[in-house]
């Protein structure tokens, strides 16, 4: 005689049995909580929770197990991120789990240790450009050429108001001065925006506006332009999702976000040559951080390839900021390793 199988709810109460089991750990539970705020490294869990590697890998590999966590390979790194969707009970339980940890103290040090990291993160990619300022227009910088600017530039109209977020040595923003009634750059290092600023002074742009600020909190008022450029910046930002919606923020109603990067690469060499924090990204990843955002008519061209080595590829965006903003679906922390 064949044994019954269980039941579907049999199966759902024998898999919410083993998710407690799985939030029972200390160290598990921390690791969630400091993913609901961030993507994040092994590497960065490991000084947050000041722990051995061996250690959280295996708890991590534990939580994949479940499904209760996400892993990403970009080059040698691995990033790990909550899951985009997640059933109501199973959700509710981790929830409840993460509030009694909360309660109970005990990681009472991890957002300061997070936010320390993450600083971190920004503090490399200022340090990068601070040493890089007034030399990266002879630097060869791969998938980075003009030819891949001039169709973002095409698709610009004038009199307009643009913010050029992560601006560098500030060419593209005496470009775009060019064309535009008012341009406002932003740059995460200081000697970049002096040096973008001595520059553009020698041609006597009245129009153009260099500010030190962080591409995810640039220091321009809410909806005051009609047009923010992303061009070969958002891999340098810690939290790209949190930068693209930083610029929905700062677009007025029927504005134009227009992102110029690289596809998604493996050329690891990227990280110290260029500062670059991420390599490239995907089309869907950039899809989805857009949606999320609140953007629509979101259009994403590939461009050729980089004739020289190592090859890589630009991909040029548009989306467009509503007029009549329809609600948004939270966006899970986007991390890599």
């Amino acid at each position: 005689m064949h044994e019954k199988a269980p039941s579907s709810s049999a199966r759902r109460g024998d898999r919410l049995r083993r998710l407690w089991a799985m939030l029972g750990d200390l160290t598990r539970l921390r690791i969630l909580a400091l993913l609901q705020k961030q993507e994040l490294s092994v590497a960065e869990i490991c000084e947050v929770l000041q722990a051995s590697q061996p250690a959280v890998s295996g708890h991590l590999a534990l939580l994949r197990s479940e499904g209760l966590v996400c892993a990403r390979r970009q080059g040698r790194k691995t990033f790990y991120s909550l899951p985009p969707e997640r059933e109501e009970a199973e959700a509710r339980l981790s929830a409840t789990a993460l509030l009694l940890l909360e309660e109970s103290g005990e990681a009472d040090r991890d957002p300061e240790r997070l936010r320390k990291v993450i600083e971190r993160r920004k503090e490399e990619t200022r340090a990068h450009f601070n040493r890089m300022a007034g030399r990266l227009g002879g630097a060869p910088c791969p998938g980075r050429g003009w030819p891949a600017v001039g169709p973002l530039l095409a698709r610009l109209l004038s009199p307009v108001v643009i913010a050029d977020l992560g601006c560098g040595e500030g060419w593209l923003s005496q470009l775009l001065a060019e064309r535009a009634e008012r341009v406002i750059a932003v740059d995460i290092s200081p000697k970049m925006v002096a040096f973008a600023a001595q520059e553009a002074k020698k041609r006597n742009f009245a129009n153009l506006e260099f500010r030190v600020g962080d591409l995810q909190n640039p220091p321009i008022p809410l909806s005051s332009v009609d047009i923010a450029v992303l061009s070969q910046a958002l891999h340098h930002a810690p939290n790209p999702a949190q930068a693209i919606a930083a610029a929905s923020r700062i677009l007025r109603p029927g504005g134009t976000l227009a992102i110029l990067d690289l596809s998604e690469h493996s050329f690891e060499d990227a990280r110290s040559l260029y500062g670059d924090y991420w390599l490239g990204f995907s089309e869907s990843e950039l899809e989805k951080w857009l949606s999320a955002a609140g953007f629509t008519k979101i259009r994403i061209q590939p461009l050729d390839p980089d004739p020289a080595p190592p090859h890589l590829r630009a991909l040029l965006v548009s989306a467009i900021k509503p007029i009549h903003p329809r609600k948004l679906t939270p966006l899970p922390i986007h991390s890599r390793e």
